[in-house]
């Protein structure tokens, strides 16, 4: 056996996968011959001091690269043939100047942009009438253009919503119509109930309105509906605001029954349901939208930012009729009306299928990289909920707490969101991380970050930062 010690300060990233790159530099150059039998996972741990799970996991890369291969009771040897370096199957991250690897940034659920900027070019080339643009170059309806209320009656029906063009409002994005629901139907003071984890974007909106946010008890399943009734029956709430299809951050799906329990109690208090349904798209077999069971006190939110794209900044608000003129006459005071230009883009491809076609990448994107997040966090201590939707939520195993590991995986390049910034009230956060999958452009970012999040949960040297 060998008594082969590589040198890993050139190689940057994991650990593990350093182990695999210098292990094909000594083939390489010779250093390792053929057949010559490697160090026992337990001897190489112990004078690279690292742990012999990662040793496994280095071994297991360098045979899936064609380095190594391994017989029980023999163990583990150099294989002949032609050297292939991981570059081979995923290419790598560069490394900036030094030691430090390049920032990958999981912070946040942006959707895939592959083929929208083309698209985009191509529907812009095709506008050449001038006669086309003279009703978006005036004072729109503060609802919407009747094509564009047309048009986001006919794509919320596709994703299972009732909801006829006089009962659409076009909106700014998700979080204006989250603005424009909250200003019409409440007052400052007023007290909102939501998951005690949920959407940043809503804290800060209700801390802006003058609105008290209070967070109820969850489970794997979202929001439990009997800390919904012991809140409704304690404090008189005025709105209820709820993720209940790939909640954000845990990912939950709120099942059926569990959404007409919530409706029953809403309507037994008097409560408005405001419902978030950004990531319903990625779902299409699920629960029914709240939406669907209760349209005559919910108001339903929904963009074309996580199926599209951002930057097109286009949502539509469903909200029972009664409501329809206060709603518009709330839009009229915080921005008038969306530009006229941005809801004819989402309109033509919602017509032209465009919209549909963007939508399934998403999906098929999403599924890809669930399944590389399973692939590599498999055989980890933490636990990954499993997911088909644009960000993972990550529950780390002990000593790890939350704010070490974000800082930790920081200081390796690797950018997450703890718990705590989803948390309402002043309860202790869970022990947990949002992973926004979807964010790095390719998946070949994402490899390398989830690998980094693997390899540091593997050796918690800096788990205990914060104990003393």
């Amino acid at each position: 056996m060998t008594t082969w010690l590589p040198d890993l300060d050139s190689y940057p990233g994991p650990r593990y996968r350093a182990i695999a790159d210098a292990l094909a530099a000594d083939i390489a150059a010779g250093r390792l011959a053929v057949g010559e039998r490697l160090p026992t996972h337990r001897d190489l741990a112990y004078h690279l001091k690292v742990t012999v799970g990662t040793i496994t996991r280095a071994y297991a890369e360098a045979e899936r690269r064609g380095l190594i291969g391994g017989e029980v009771g023999r163990g583990t040897y150099v294989k002949a043939g032609t050297v292939r370096s991981a570059g081979d199957e995923w290419p790598q991250l560069p490394p900036p100047p030094g030691d430090t690897p390049a920032v990958v940034d999981l912070s946040l659920c942006t959707p895939s942009a592959a083929g929208v900027a083309e698209a985009l070019a191509a529907l812009l080339s095709g506008m050449k009438d001038p006669a086309g643009f003279a009703d978006m170059l005036n004072y729109p309806p503060h609802g919407g253009l009747p094509a564009h209320r047309e048009a986001g009656s006919r794509w919320l029906t596709r994703h299972r919503i009732s909801a006829g063009p006089e009962t659409v409002l076009v909106t700014s994005g998700a979080q204006n119509g989250m603005a424009i629901a909250f200003t019409t139907i409440t007052r400052p003071g007023d007290l909102i109930l939501t998951e005690r984890l949920t959407y940043f974007g809503m804290k800060a909106l209700t801390a802006t309105l003058g609105l008290r946010l209070d967070g109820l008890s969850m489970d794997d399943d979202g929001l439990l509906p009997d800390a919904f009734e012991a809140a409704c029956r304690q404090s008189a709430p005025k709105a209820l605001y709820t993720v209940p299809t790939l909640h954000n951050p845990t990912t939950a799906i709120m099942p059926t029954e569990r959404r007409r329990r919530i409706i029953e109690i809403a309507r037994k208090y008097d409560v408005t349901i405001v419902e978030d349904d950004v990531f319903g798209f990625l779902v299409p077999d699920g629960p029914p939208p709240i939406q669907v069971l209760a349209p005559d006190i919910t108001l339903h939110i929904s963009s074309l930012s996580k199926s599209i794209a951002p930057g097109l900044r286009i949502g539509y608000l469903v909200a029972p009729p009664r409501l329809m003129p206060r709603l518009e006459a709330t839009m009229r005071a915080l921005n008038y009306a969306v530009p006229p230009l941005m809801g004819e883009l989402a309109t033509r491809w919602i017509e032209d299928g465009s919209a549909d076609r963007f939508a399934e990448t998403q999906c098929r994107e999403c599924r890809a990289r669930h399944a590389l997040a399973a692939e590599i966090l498999r055989d980890g201590p933490a636990v990954a909920v499993p997911s088909v939707g644009q960000h993972l939520w990550l529950k780390l195993p002990d000593p790890w707490r939350r704010e070490d590991f974000v800082a930790e995986t920081r200081s390796r390049g690797i950018i997450l969101t703890g718990a705590d910034v989803f948390m309402v009230g002043r309860g202790a956060a869970p022990h947990a991380v949002r992973v926004g999958l979807s964010m790095p452009a390719r998946r070949e970012d994402v490899r390398h970050g989830l690998e980094v999040i693997a390899d540091l949960l593997c050796s918690p040297a800096g788990a205990t930062v914060s104990m003393v």
